[in-house]
């Protein structure tokens, strides 16, 4: 097989890729990949962090959106001839077409420009995933796993807690990328809930009534609602419409969602 010639990492594709071998070693520890699982990596790069996963499951799935890339994953991971490559942007990919045979796992260094849309993409197969490891900004991560009440809590944290368990595993720094990004990395798994601890009578609503809530986080619940929801309803739901969004977790936002939809 020919050898590839040496791939520059691009900007517009948001590239670094992951080298540090202690690291990669962490990331696989955390997954810890089985046999039989059908496990499918967003932007495996060079295959790093894939060849860690797929010598325990011996196939793989792997979206990638940089077609040069392609041939040198194939070189770089030859010896696993059930590794299949979906050339394709994850933004757009139907991850259900992966769960046939049952749930998949997702992992991946997440480009930062679009980490945060593509975890949104991901939430919607919330179903058909058992968990999702992600590599990705520190503070994106931050954001994932806060609390009501923590400056970064907002519209991601209380959207992703209603699809799944966050919890921010490890940090990691620049030095472990070429090329090394100018801020921290960290470790993220999210686990989707077999059952949701709240159910949304309808996610539309839900998801209109939290990005309605946190868009002037620094007004009142009340100002936030004006016009679809009174200081009565507020009363009915024993929420003070004085408080500011960050204050609510996300059994609350669902309450008010489900207020609206019986309003409608």
């Amino acid at each position: 097989m020919s050898k590839p010639q040496p791939h520059k990492a691009r900007k517009r594709f948001g590239q670094n890729f992951l080298h540090d071998a202690g690291i990669i070693r962490r990331i696989v520890a955390c997954i810890a990949p089985k046999e039989g699982q059908r496990i499918v990596e967003i932007g495996p790069g060079k295959g790093a962090l894939t060849e860690g996963i797929i010598s325990a499951t011996k196939r793989m799935d792997v979206v990638e959106l940089d077609r040069d890339l392609i041939p040198i994953l194939r070189v770089n991971l030859f010896r696993y001839p059930d590794l299949t490559v979906h050339e394709a942007d994850a933004m757009k990919f139907d991850f259900s077409t992966l769960a046939t045979e049952g749930n998949i796992r997702v992992v991946g260094n997440l480009p930062y420009n679009i980490s945060t849309p593509l975890i949104f993409h991901l939430l919607s197969y919330a179903e058909k995933i058992d968990d999702m490891h992600f590599m990705l900004q520190k503070e994106v991560v931050v954001r994932l796993a806060a609390r009501p009440g923590d400056s970064l809590y907002g519209r991601l944290s209380v959207m992703a807690q209603y699809y799944c368990q966050v919890e921010s595993l490890f940090i990691v720094g620049p030095e472990s990328f070429d090329p090394p990004p100018k801020v921290d990395s960290a470790i993220v798994r999210m686990t989707p809930h077999k059952t949701r601890p709240f159910v949304a009578q309808d996610l539309k609503t839900l998801e209109d009534t939290v990005r309605i809530g946190f868009h002037q986080r620094r007004k009142t619940l009340r100002n936030n609602y004006k016009g679809v929801l009174n200081d009565a309803d507020f009363d009915a739901l024993g929420i003070d419409p004085s408080l500011r969004p960050e204050r609510l977790d996300v059994e609350d936002f669902v309450n008010i969602a489900n207020l609206v939809c019986q309003k409608d």
